[in-house]
């Protein structure tokens, strides 16, 4: 299966659960992108090394990279790999000699590995097919802080049809509202799961 390379887009605050970020990956050189909810403490690892900020102590994700590269050690590349109801799963592709070693990881982890490493961050066609979301106009302005609405969201998203949830989601895009926009994926996808 062909690999299908991304990149960060931005990050935002959850304002519909607490702690929570979206992150944002895109896919380069075109206009989808893959939302993912990720916690606090993973999103201040990310964002820490964006914005090339020096905390006094090494963060885990630092440690790590200078544990790899003290033994030689390459992160050659991440993968994220699966999306299983809701949760997307990750792997870290290694280098050591010539050995290729791949190491299961949380999808927020490898991103934040992959930024401190330098690699490139991939996908497949699959998920992006499941759980991407295709923005409407081409020549969207891409930020690093997207604001988070939540307009037209109930927490019980089971109270809307199938139409109207589509409704929501192309104007939850269009919004650049990314949380919401993966609540009502999820749904739909939720759906189509039980009539299969």
């Amino acid at each position: 299966m062909q690999k299908i390379r991304l990149e960060i887009i931005g990050m935002s605050y959850s304002q519909s659960q607490s702690g929570a970020y979206a992150l944002v990956l895109g896919v380069v050189g075109e206009n989808r992108r893959l939302p993912i909810i990720i916690g606090g403490f993973e999103a201040q690892a990310i964002a820490i090394e964006l914005e090339k900020m020096k905390p006094t102590r090494p963060l885990t994700h630092d440690l790590f990279k200078s544990f790899a590269t003290h033994f030689n050690i390459r992160l050659k590349e991440v993968v994220i790999n699966k999306f299983e109801n809701g949760i997307f799963y990750s792997k870290l592709v290694c280098e050591a000699e010539k050995d290729v070693i791949e190491i299961d990881s949380r999808t927020s982890d490898a991103v934040a590995l992959a930024i401190r490493f330098n690699c490139p961050i991939y996908t497949y066609g699959n998920i992006i097919g499941e759980a991407g979301i295709t923005m409407e106009d081409e020549n969207v302005v891409e930020t690093k802080d997207f604001p988070i609405k939540d307009t037209e969201a109930k927490d019980d998203l089971s109270d809307y049809d199938q139409i109207e949830l589509k409704e929501m989601l192309e104007k939850a895009v269009t919004e650049e509202n990314f949380e919401l926009a993966s609540r009502l994926r999820d749904e739909i996808n939720k759906r189509k799961d039980n009539i299969d």
